[in-house]
């Protein structure tokens, strides 16, 4: 019987969702930032970080020198430098400050042209992505490293375009039709956005959202059954 209380709890939790059971004008600012960081519509992913290529496998690309850019720029930044050992002992000795971090960083998603996550932005003050086209479903992703990248949101979002897809069983992946990046001060927010003629339903059961982002890789299942607000599906 100790496995049902933490079901019943999580269940219970899930029927008090905001998004499920309040009007939108009953919504506290405590139900916006649930809706904006940890809902159907806002995901936390866990990215692997690539290794850097060689300078032979750039030259062999027809690059020169380190890449640079969105993606690659303050990854490695928060990574701890190797200790030297001062004896022996420390060489054989495990030490989980010596030892290199795994090769992963948090990222965070959040689907933008859901109407949940628009009214909670505006609840909460916070301030969603510009963006230059806004017919379509679009996907924000924040949390990519660096605070400063030269070039217009389009240019700097170029590269990614044939990096990223939404998938779904049985039909043909979706590629964005724009995808462009807004740096701000706390850092990059990368903006995908999705054709709405790829006409994504509640029959899809669920979407998945992979792409690359210079060094990072990550993708995220959406469930499309719990993607519904007021009785519609909320992309």
């Amino acid at each position: 019987m100790l496995w049902v209380l933490p079901v019943s709890g999580l269940l219970l939790l899930a029927a008090d969702a905001p998004w499920k059971n309040k009007s939108t004008s009953d919504w506290t600012n405590d139900d916006a930032q649930l809706i904006l960081t940890s809902s159907p519509w806002a995901k936390l992913v866990t990215a692997g970080i690539t290794r850097k290529q060689t300078e032979d496998e750039r030259r062999a690309g027809g690059e020169m020198g380190e890449a640079k850019g969105v993606g690659f720029d303050g990854v490695d930044m928060n990574r701890p430098k190797p200790k030297i050992p001062h004896d022996v002992i420390d060489l054989v000795k495990p030490d989980p400050y010596v030892a290199p971090p795994a090769q992963y960083l948090k990222l965070r998603l959040r689907w933008e042209s859901a109407l949940p996550v628009r009214v909670a932005e505006l609840k909460s003050g916070v301030v969603e992505p510009p963006t230059l086209e806004s017919e379509g479903y679009i996907i924000a992703v924040y949390g990519v490293p660096g605070t400063y990248f030269k070039g217009d949101p389009k240019t700097l979002g170029e590269p990614l375009k044939n990096q990223a897809y939404l998938r779904r069983e049985g039909k043909k992946d979706v590629k964005p039709s724009t995808v462009e990046v807004f740096v701000r001060d706390t850092g990059p927010v990368v903006v995908y956005e999705f054709p709405l003629s790829a006409e994504i339903s509640k029959k899809d059961v669920q979407v998945d959202f992979a792409a690359q982002i210079g060094r990072l890789v990550f993708s995220q299942t959406f469930n499309l059954d719990e993607m519904q607000f007021q009785g519609k599906p909320a992309l």
